[in-house]
């Protein structure tokens, strides 16, 4: 193996040009079109949508967005990355009934 090469921690190449969710470790969520990648998981989207959270309760996020527009991502802020085909929001399984 050559120690001189680095590789990419995430194969992202077949997600370029498609629309993928992001979020950030400051609990953050984007959603964009994936133009490019680099080995250390620095991302840029472009047509990019942020979703804003609810101030009372920063895990539920609210039906408000943000345009964006083109924005890089740094790699050491990015916790998630999916593509949107596929997705859907489910119940969280771990909260008990009361």
């Amino acid at each position: 193996m050559n120690a001189d090469k680095k590789q990419a921690v995430l194969d992202l190449s077949r997600h370029v040009d498609q629309k993928v969710r992001v979020k950030f470790s400051g609990g953050r969520e984007v959603e964009g079109r994936l133009k490019g990648f680099d080995t250390l998981v620095n991302l840029v989207l472009d047509e990019c949508i942020e979703y804003i959270r609810d101030p009372d309760d920063p895990y539920k996020l609210t039906n408000e967005t943000r345009q964006l527009g083109l924005i890089v991502c740094r790699g050491t802020a990015v916790t998630l990355v999916c593509p949107c085909d596929g997705m859907m929001e489910i119940a969280n399984p771990f909260i008990s009934a009361e």
